[in-house]
């Protein structure tokens, strides 16, 4: 370990692991993510084509009923998973790292089981036992949950009717259809909890997290969304939810969140154990992580981690 000094610094190496285990220890690292829409932005699961809502407190200490939009935690996922491997195949490259496994990894149903995203995100073959490989899976060490809107559902969603043009009279006639859209500037808290990571995964996924920026359906067109670690928590549990982490939003604000977190601590199973950055030190952190340059060296070390883990438990499957 050691690519980041202020990792030592600020007590987070306490909660890393040197290599990835086999059996997964009750290490965590919360990161707490304010997710904002800077565009209109799509989060929708059904045929409806509505957004997901839910009727939650208005905040900690007002029980008023308000109606948030949800931002599921598959449609955070989805596109993280996708550009933590991106990333690293596109990095290494550039530094003429060989990715190993990396190379032909196909989401979902050519997972290679030896890639730093298949190690970290999950992996699960699907293939008959007549393939010839051994069916073990990977089980993930990166946790989402759903988060809710700060704002209330009436104040940004917006309905947005689409038309299509005819070519030769360049006339819209009557309108297709409509999609109901979040409106730019959108606050959404949320929580990503990581589970016996090294330091050369913490850093990986902090570097895809400032890097992923579209977000929801139609991503070819809408969907900007902007990435901010306002807080971190480690311990040997998940001390906070995203729901508790909206309502002391909304209640105290970004501000006020130290002393917010600190309530969790005392209600966690370890307290003596948990170590919490409010958003002064994780923005020091996140400043170490924004000018980190990976070379050769780190990215091996990413890389052999994972490979190392596979063969590890290859071997321990058969």
């Amino acid at each position: 370990m050691g690519w980041i000094k202020e990792i030592s610094d600020l007590g987070i190496s306490e909660y890393l692991v040197e290599e990835i285990p086999l059996l997964r220890s009750t290490k965590t690292i919360q990161l707490l993510v304010m997710r904002q829409t800077h565009d209109y932005t799509i989060f929708r699961t059904e045929e409806t084509r509505e957004l997901n809502t839910a009727t939650l407190p208005r905040s900690i200490d007002d029980p008023e009923p308000v109606i948030k939009v949800v931002f599921l935690a598959g449609k955070q996922k989805a596109p993280e998973n996708r550009a933590y491997i991106s990333l690293f195949r596109t990095v290494a490259g550039d530094l003429g790292v060989d990715v190993g496994p990396a190379g032909s990894c196909r989401l979902k149903d050519k997972l290679c089981r030896s890639c730093p995203r298949c190690v970290l995100f999950g992996a699960v073959i699907t293939e008959e036992g007549s393939s010839g490989k051994k069916r073990w899976n990977i089980k993930h060490r990166i946790e989402y949950s759903s988060s809710f809107s700060i704002e209330p559902y009436e104040e940004v969603s917006e309905m947005i009717t689409f038309n299509a043009v005819d070519p030769a009279t360049q006339s819209t006639g009557q309108a297709l259809g409509f999609t109901e859209n979040i409106e730019p500037v959108v606050n959404f808290p949320s929580v990503v909890t990581l589970n016996s990571v090294t330091e050369e995964e913490l850093i990986w996924y902090l570097k895809t997290l400032l890097a992923t920026k579209s977000y929801g359906a139609e991503t070819r067109i809408k969907g900007d969304v902007v990435n901010e670690v306002i807080g971190i928590i480690a311990g040997y549990e998940e001390v906070v939810t995203s729901l508790e982490l909206n309502l002391e939003i909304c209640s105290k604000g970004v501000n006020g969140l130290g002393a917010s977190l600190n309530k969790y601590k005392e209600l966690a199973a370890f307290p003596d154990k948990v170590l919490i950055l409010g958003p002064e030190k994780t923005s020091k952190l996140m400043e170490a992580v924004r000018r980190f340059e990976p070379d050769q060296e780190f990215l091996r070390a990413l890389r052999d981690k994972a490979i190392g883990f596979s063969k590890r438990a290859s071997e321990e499957a058969s």
